[in-house]
């Protein structure tokens, strides 16, 4: 379910690769370091704050941010981007 309130799936993708152990710092969000070098950082967001509280997680990490897309709430695939 997504609503405007900013609810729902997202992927966050940065360039350069994360450790599994930052999983915790991103409340659990799956994250898999690709092949072309950057890291996916997948999972459920519960509302706006929250979503403006994983960018500034993101930012604190120094990785360069590519992309924020919000997931169809059925699959992992992108709904719309959002960034």
């Amino acid at each position: 379910m997504t609503t405007d309130n900013g609810a729902g799936r997202y992927e966050f993708r940065v360039k350069g690769h994360l450790a599994s152990r930052w999983a915790a710092w991103f409340d659990g969000m799956s994250l898999t370091n690709e092949s072309d070098g950057t890291t996916s950082i997948r999972g459920p967001v519960t509302d706006q704050a929250a979503l403006h509280g994983l960018l500034q997680r993101l930012r604190d990490t120094g990785l360069p941010l590519i992309s924020v897309t919000q997931l169809d709430p059925s699959t992992t695939t992108p709904r719309r981007n959002v960034t």
